[in-house]
Formats: structure tokens, C-alpha cells, sequence
């Protein structure tokens, strides 16, 4: 099935967005995210990505309460990340009602680490997020690039049991002018069986079709639905079809 996936980007508790991940281009939609995440739920939708800004600038979870709202007051299934840093964090964002952990910059800086928590918690409930510059991986929320190619990264993350992975291209995150198509098509070339879940420039529900086409087992939609360019009754309708 392929799964739409609405996302909360937080700082300071409030629902933003960024873009190609400027913190300067900060955005609010939504003084309290409760509320767009229950649109979500009522209309149907079953998952939600909710991001903490600060906490992945910060390197420690800052929006957990956020979490804590959302997770108590509507059915969404929820993947958190943002400042995942230690087995503590991990275990406090299951305590506090996410289904999934998305580890990004852990997985890049202490692979025996993230490798653990994929042992321990099943591929299922370890969500990798990769977040890609110029086929490069950025970690910290976006503020650091490394030299590590993006599908050899890949390739060693599904050899050691991981099946689910989030990937952004930052280039096209928050521009509304189509997904980095060429990149998924080339992972997936190499990954046919991997769970590659497309994240960055949705602009129109072509964008989503043509993401489906290609073979990503999802796609991540944030500034699209807080711009008007696709509604929550054309989310619902899709997702419906999918079902």
C-alpha cells in the first residue's frame, strides 16, 4: 500500500515550515499542531511525521509534549525525530505515544549505536531518515554535510535488516516544485525491496502519482497542504483509493 503521510515540522511547539532547511525561512501555520493533526485524523489519514526542529538543530528532543498532545487525542500512527540522541530518547518517545523513531544524524555518527536500536526495536519501529545534498547525507538538521554517498549508506542500512527509510532531498524541500524523482529512481534501481518513502517538494498530486509510479512505498506532503496546493478533501480522496 502506498501511504500519505502528513508532516509537523516544530519549533518552539508551533507547526512550521521551512525552506531547503533555512531556519531563517521559518514559517507558522499553526500556533497549536493539535489541531491540524486532528484535520488529519478526521479526513482519514493514518500516519503523521512530526519533525522537532529544535531538537535536531540542538541535538537533544525539545518538543515531546507536542508529541504527548497529538498521540493522546487522535488515532494517528506517529514517527517522531529530532535530537534522538541516546537509549533514553528513544524510550521517551515511545513512552510518549509515537509508534516509530526516525533516526537521522545517529545513523551517520554512531552506526553501532542506531544498529543497536534496530535490533532492539525491530525495523518496524526504527524509521531512517535520510537527508540528502547533492546525493551527500546532512545531518543535524540539515546544518552539516558529510561525505557520505547517499545509496552505498543505503545498501549497508537494508543489509543489516532495514526495510523503512524516509529520504529528503534538501534541494527541493519547501520549493513546491516536484520531488527529486531521479534520486529515488536510482535507489530503488539498486533497492528494488526497500521501503523508500519520498520527503521534499510535493507541489501537486501529479507529483504524488508520479512518486507512486516510480515505486516509493510513500511520500511525505508538508508545505503543499499548508499552501492550499493540495486540500485535505483531495488528500482524503487519495488516500481512500489506496486503501
Amino acid at each position: 500500500m502506498f501511504e500519505i503521510i502528513p508532516a509537523i515540522d516544530l519549533i518552539e511547539g508551533k507547526c512550521v515550515r521551512l525552506s531547503q532547511g533555512d531556519f531563517a525561512s521559518k514559517k507558522i501555520y499553526y500556533e497549536n499542531p493539535l489541531e491540524i493533526a486532528k484535520e488529519f485524523d478526521s479526513i482519514g489519514l493514518k500516519r503523521l511525521h512530526i519533525v522537532d526542529l529544535d531538537g535536531a538543530k540542538n541535538g537533544a528532543i525539545t518538543n515531546l509534549k507536542v508529541l504527548e498532545n497529538i498521540a493522546r487525542q487522535t488515532n494517528l500512527t506517529i514517527d517522531f525525530g529530532g535530537g534522538i540522541k541516546t537509549d533514553e530518547d528513544v524510550q521517551a518517545v515511545f513512552d510518549g505515544g509515537a509508534k516509530m523513531a526516525s533516526i537521522g544524524s545517529v545513523a551517520v555518527k554512531k552506526p553501532e549505536m542506531f544498529f543497536a536500536w534496530l535490533e532492539k526495536y525491530g525495523s518496524q519501529k526504527i524509521l531512517l531518515g535520510a537527508d540528502v545534498r547533492d546525493g551527500n547525507l546532512a545531518i543535524n538538521g540539515w546544518q552539516t554535510a558529510t561525505e557520505t554517498k547517499i545509496t552505498p549508506f543505503l545498501e549497508n542500512y537494508y543489509a543489516k535488516g532495514g526495510k523503512q527509510v524516509f529520504c529528503t532531498d534538501i534541494s527541493k524541500d519547501g520549493l513546491l516544485q516536484g520531488s527529486a524523482n531521479a534520486l529515488y529512481g536510482e535507489i530503488l534501481a539498486c533497492l528494488p525491496e526497500l521501503n523508500l518513502i519520498a520527503s521534499g517538494g510535493v507541489g501537486s498530486l501529479s507529483d504524488v502519482w508520479e512518486l507512486k509510479k516510480i515505486g516509493c512505498s510513500g511520500v511525505i506532503i508538508g508545505k503543499a497542504i499548508y499552501e492550499g496546493k493540495i486540500t485535505l478533501k483531495e488528500l482524503a480522496t487519495v488516500n481512500a483509493n489506496q486503501e
